[in-house]
């Protein structure tokens, strides 16, 4: 549906005002200016083509212009759906999903590599550092695990100490595990908390460092860049600090809480804030560039893949920004009527993959990712209102979950 002009307003514009509550006045049936014949899902939102392959899925065909593809597998998932954006991961070619029990399956055939019942805490997120899954013991003994992803096997146990309450690993990299966890009184209450580093060769403390009172456990959103550990939290704030010391070089309020992602590229931190995208320095957290959309909307949390960085907006917009200046590569205005808001970006060859959020005519998107282009919707029918996940795998192939259900779709 093209753009309205006079006196009838579009979907787009009275979307933007009910964000304010300026619109809820006039959102009656006739303001959207579309009838019931326009308001259809987007092309190939069913999924109609079946991919052929060989018994291991390893080929498969391109379905037709604007097709979605069908499955190569199904399976059923534990997913309980708390760990956010680190529910589903893929080590390799094996995919992993949060739960108990926990479960590798290969992402060729959809076959079970291994199971591990009572290995982790309820919405344990999936954190990867240097090919270890690093996760909560399921024990609530203070101990963080390491499996190895192909096998399911623990190679790693370090324990942070007993006055700790259960901590929860928030990032990792080839040195250090990150955690979070409250210090614990002798009401058992956890007032105030620390955050850690556990070195990932000895299983002992590289530091710890107690974070100022008042400052949630939960909420926090974390990511190592090269010597700097950076995070957000419910409370606005953002973070960084040194990975080998822990000292904190910089914290600062923005408008809104990123609880799900923030993006980072080279030596930038991107985070939405509100009706804006800021990247700040890791080193000084001096703002380098800022980008806003429209007015009376907002950016969702922003990733990056391939250099480039994707997000989408409040009113279903998709972007693509230069990360290193806050240029715009490409803006699509035009999803209002066709596409969800996604939330989770995946990227094989020239696609960029959307999952979207709690939306039953959602899915996953497939995007030219050169234009932003709409190239087809898949969905599973299910009518679910559950949000999407999608992770890209080996063989061109995207792991999907959506509700308690794991997917492989090829990447076409």
């Amino acid at each position: 549906m093209g753009r309205r002009h006079g006196n009838a307003m579009s979907r787009r514009q009275a979307l933007r005002l009910a964000g304010t509550g300026l619109g809820l006045a006039v959102l009656g049936a006739g303001s959207w200016g579309c009838s019931p014949e326009e308001e259809v899902g987007g092309p190939g939102g069913g999924g109609t083509a079946t991919p052929a392959g060989d018994k291991g899925g390893d080929t498969f065909t391109t379905p037709p212009p604007g097709t979605a593809p069908k499955p190569l597998w199904q399976q059923a998932t534990v997913n309980d759906d708390l760990a956010g954006i680190h529910s589903l991961a893929v080590f390799g070619d094996t995919v992993v999903v949060s739960g108990d029990p926990l479960v590798g399956r290969d992402i060729v055939s959809g076959k079970e590599k291994w199971s591990r019942p009572g290995v982790t805490v309820p919405g344990a997120k999936l954190i990867n550092g240097g090919g270890t899954l690093y996760l909560a013991s399921a024990e609530y003994d203070g101990d963080v695990v390491g499996l190895d992803p192909a096998t399911g096997k623990e190679t790693w146990r370090s324990r942070l100490g007993k006055e700790y309450e259960q901590p929860r690993p928030i990032a990792a990299d080839d040195r250090h595990v990150y955690v979070l966890a409250g210090i614990l009184e002798e009401d058992f209450s956890t007032p105030t908390n620390v955050i850690a580093a556990i070195n990932t060769a000895s299983g002992r403390i590289a530091w710890r460092e107690q974070r100022d009172k008042g400052t949630d456990e939960y909420g926090i959103i974390a990511a190592v860049v090269g010597e700097r550990l950076a995070y957000t939290d419910y409370r606005e704030n953002v973070t960084v600090r040194d990975t080998t010391t822990g000292r904190q070089l910089w914290t600062k309020k923005i408008g809104r809480s990123n609880h799900r992602r923030f993006a980072v590229h080279e030596d930038l931190m991107i985070v939405a804030d509100g009706q804006r995208l800021r990247a700040f320095a890791l080193s000084a957290g001096t703002e380098r560039w800022s980008l806003a959309t429209e007015e009376f909307t907002a950016f969702n949390d922003p990733q990056v893949l391939d250099g480039v960085l994707y997000a989408s907006d409040s009113v279903r917009g998709m972007w693509a920004v230069d990360p290193g200046t806050g240029k715009t590569v490409w803006h699509n205005e035009d999803l209002l009527e066709t596409a969800a808001e996604a939330w989770q970006f995946a990227k094989v060859d020239g696609t960029l993959y959307g999952a979207t959020e709690h939306d039953k005519d959602g899915g996953v998107h497939a995007f030219d990712a050169a234009t932003g282009k709409l190239r087809w919707t898949y969905n599973d029918g299910a009518g679910a209102i559950q949000q999407w996940y999608v992770a890209g795998g080996a063989g061109k192939r995207l792991a999907v979950m959506h509700e308690k259900r794991l997917y492989a779709l090829p990447a076409v």
